[in-house]
């Protein structure tokens, strides 16, 4: 009987009507393979992976190798978005044995859930190096069978190793400092694409976190090259097929070194961080592109993602109905020649092919291209692209619509909130603004109990069962601090502090280090901990970020105590392994330079407080917190002893409380920001 009926993840649910007798995560599933004496078959994955699809329509969808799954295995299915400590656990064994991960990701357990075979993608015939899945599934019933004792040993010194893995990052030490952030931009320049901007080949990820990095390094110190390395992989991303030039938004990542074919599917979270991204480049610049791309993918966002309830769902699908019964990867998105010919007519079409890179022999599948803006296209006439743009995605919005995940993901809302609520600010957008205090409030209504812990998920406002990681309280908390400097609203500094009180509570080490699971989560055969960035900021930084903002916020020493011990690892892996540390070393760089704090005390209804708000928001100094209010409020500790300046409005730029003269002059408080230099102490 397939248990997954009743599940709340999409994923689950697009497998509930298998052959196969899948089982969620869960005791009720090990004692089942402990009654019968059988080992378990793992299966993670998630809804809008590709080759997850793949494998469901060759092997778990057939009659046959069903039968023989149901006959010698449990097959248990998980969510990897739901469950990302079991996914951690077990692709960090499956990393040690084969050399390389991915989804989806095939683990043979014990019913102990000590890991003995490995794998990911398996077809179902052998091909390319690769056994067939049936080949592997009865090859494993007969070490079962027959090598009882051999596989328990096996499974045995795994799980002792993944034991020991548990203390690799030992004890932690100071953050990260001058030299250390300067040998991570030497080691990140080493690695750069400078034809193609990015780094390394292909495939090729956004490399959010790294961008900013490089942008929070150049504001404090001006290095030129970081901001360089920024700008070009922006442009060369915005202007790639990663980038849907029609609708806005990135896809997971491309497949190529040039950002030209992309793996389709979208991701919450990738859109959010690079929201992020451009907006920042754009405050840093004054790049249109940036803003453009910036409210574009915000944009997408709110169409393409919001719920009804007021959050994000999690991703669009990379497959869709290919128009002849079948589903294709990049359906939706692809175009031939003839196609923007029929849609257009000959003029327009031969333009639009001109201008978006499609050409008769296709950058993509049997033909068809993936619109681009290829470099070298001159003088055009906008309105006539914007026209073009606009028939073109009517034109799309008739083809069969990729599938949505539309589960709620604590962490990549904060992701969202903190990008939306920035971004509105930047932008005069109070609509994006008021999408990120909805996602807010629904984390806060579905999402977080009164002591201050999460759920992971949630879906059509219902939350799951799971419970939040490490990286739902970091993020949500980033979010929460930015509505706060958004807002004015001090009810979101409360309840970051009511996140961030668990996160010191629940998932932090004597020796400072954190984990990715909290100290009252379910077991499972280590406690998950990894300071490395995957497509999100880890959580461990996420928190140490947090941790440091709201200590900015609140002068709080035990949380700016926890927040630099918890990135003396950054210092550890600068040098090292740069591009996966690369939220960390953006929290390194708030560290170092204060963070800088803004008190802007003033009459709500004043347009000097509101000019005087929005230059310290566009304060580009890493990590900058700010607080706005009335004269003697205390929602903001920052606020507290700030008075006006003869009944004027004034802002104060702080470094942990101390203050530099307050000023009420937007040009001279916009030169403060810029500087480096610590002016204060001044005492009023």
């Amino acid at each position: 009987m397939n248990r997954l009926g009743d599940a709340t993840s999409p994923y689950l649910l697009q497998h509930a009507h298998n052959p196969v007798d899948w089982w969620p995560w869960g005791e009720e599933a090990f004692g089942e393979a402990r009654k019968r004496g059988v080992p378990v078959l793992l299966s993670v994955g998630y809804s809008s992976c590709h080759w997850c699809h793949v494998m469901a329509s060759e092997s778990f969808e057939d009659e046959t190798t069903a039968a023989y799954l149901n006959e010698h295995f449990v097959a248990v299915k998980v969510d990897r978005e739901e469950r990302p400590d079991v996914d951690a656990v077990y692709m960090e064994a499956v990393q040690a044995a084969t050399g390389q991960g991915g989804w989806p990701m095939t683990v043979f357990l014990t019913p102990d859930g000590e890991p003995f075979y490995f794998g990911t993608y398996f077809p179902p015939r052998g091909r390319h190096g690769l056994p067939g899945f049936m080949e592997v599934l009865q090859g494993v019933v007969a070490a079962w069978r027959d090598r009882r004792d051999e596989v328990g040993e096996v499974a045995a010194r795994i799980t002792a190793e993944l034991a020991e893995r548990g203390g690799a990052y030992g004890t932690a030490t100071a953050p990260a400092g001058e030299d250390e952030l300067a040998a991570a931009l030497t080691g990140l320049t080493r690695g750069y694409d400078a034809e193609h901007g990015g780094f390394g080949g292909a495939p090729k990820f956004p490399p959010s976190m790294v961008l900013e990095f490089l942008l929070r390094h150049h504001a404090r110190t001006g290095a030129d090259g970081a901001l360089q390395m920024a700008r070009e992989t922006c442009e060369a991303m915005a202007r790639g097929g990663i980038y849907d030039q029609l609708a806005g938004g990135f896809a997971r990542y491309s497949v190529d070194a040039t950002w030209t074919v992309p793996h389709f599917e979208k991701m919450l979270y990738d859109n959010a961080l690079l929201t992020r991204v451009y907006a920042h480049l754009w405050r840093s610049t004054g790049s249109d592109l940036a803003r453009r791309v910036a409210l574009e993918t915000a944009d997408f966002l709110l169409a393409e993602l919001g719920t009804t309830e007021g959050g994000f769902a999690s991703a669009l699908d990379a497959d869709s109905d290919d128009g002849s019964g079948g589903h294709a990867e990049g359906a939706y998105y692809v175009w031939t020649p003839d196609q923007l010919t029929a849609e257009l007519g000959a003029a327009d079409g031969e333009f639009a092919a001109a201008y978006f890179g499609v050409t008769r022999e296709g950058t993509f599948e049997k033909g068809a291209s993936v619109l681009q803006l290829p470099q070298g296209a001159g003088v055009v006439d906008a309105d006539r692209v914007a026209r073009v743009r606009e028939r073109l995605l009517a034109a799309r919005a008739r083809r069969p619509r990729p599938g949505r995940d539309d589960k709620v993901v604590a962490a990549w809302n904060g992701l969202a909130i903190a990008a939306l609520a920035e971004t509105g600010a930047y932008f005069d957008r109070p609509d994006l603004v008021q999408a990120a205090v909805d996602a807010a409030d629904l984390l806060v209504r579905v999402h977080m109990d009164s002591r201050g812990r999460l759920f992971r998920t949630s879906r059509d406002g219902v939350a799951g069962v799971n419970a939040g990681v490490l990286e739902d309280y970091g993020d949500v908390a980033d979010g929460f601090l930015a509505l706060a400097s958004v807002t004015g609203e001090g009810v979101w500094l409360d309840l970051a502090g009511l996140l961030l009180d668990s996160v010191l509570h629940h998932f932090t080490a004597p020796d400072g280090t954190l984990y990715d699971t909290a100290d009252d989560a379910e077991a499972l055969i280590r406690r998950p901990q990894d300071p490395t960035d995957n497509a999100t900021p880890s959580g461990w930084t996420a928190a140490a970020g947090a941790l440091l903002a709201y200590a900015a916020h609140t002068g709080s020493d035990p949380h700016r105590e926890a927040a630099e011990r918890a990135l003396g690892v950054v210092g550890a892996l600068a040098s090292r392994a740069p591009r996966f540390i690369g939220w960390g070393l953006a929290v390194a760089e708030a560290a170092l330079d204060g963070p800088r704090e803004v008190a802007v005390v003033g009459p709500t209804a004043d347009p000097l407080t509101a000019e005087l708000h929005r230059t310290a928001l566009l304060g580009a100094a890493p990590g900058i917190v700010v607080a706005v209010g009335e004269e003697g409020s205390a929602e903001f500790p920052l606020l507290l002893d700030r008075p006006t300046r003869a009944g004027r409005a004034a802002a104060y730029v702080c470094r942990r409380f101390v203050c530099d003269a307050p000023t009420s002059d937007p040009r001279a408080l916009r030169s403060q920001l810029r500087s480096a230099e610590w002016l204060g102490p001044h005492l009023p």
